[in-house]
């Protein structure tokens, strides 16, 4: 399930992104989308790709990875994100809720951190 009001762009600074094209109010689900779960073992051959930039650690004990359907992969990071994703583990699902209300034509932004305000720096930020 996406939001019918969600598209993707391209921005001059971030490659795609998500944007949408009503006001959103905070607490609202604008995404539900599965994931392909895979082994760690696999996530050694998907760094060496561009996959990388796209995968997400999976399970409670984070020893797995998946690749997010839908406009999850899309979704840019900010530390001050609009928006926060939760995995579910059982239902092989990645769901992303609005934090605050959003206004028509925002971008829609995650926290890569997976909290919503976490500040630690991102993985592309460490190796700058």
């Amino acid at each position: 399930m996406i939001h019918p009001a969600l598209y993707i762009e391209l921005t001059q600074k971030k490659g795609k992104a998500v944007f949408t094209d009503i006001d959103i109010e905070a607490g609202v689900v604008v995404e539900i989308s599965p994931v392909i779960v895979m082994k760690s073992a696999d996530r050694i051959h998907l760094d060496k790709t561009l996959l990388h930039d796209y995968i997400f650690e999976w399970g409670e004990k984070k020893d797995k990875c998946c690749m997010a359907l839908g406009f999850i992969p899309i979704y840019n990071h900010s530390y001050t994100s609009n928006c926060e994703y939760f995995m579910d583990f059982e239902e092989e699902i990645i769901f992303v809720k609005t934090v605050r209300a959003i206004k028509k034509g925002e971008e829609l932004t995650i926290n890569y951190n997976g909290d919503w305000n976490d500040a630690t720096k991102v993985w592309f930020e460490v190796e700058s």
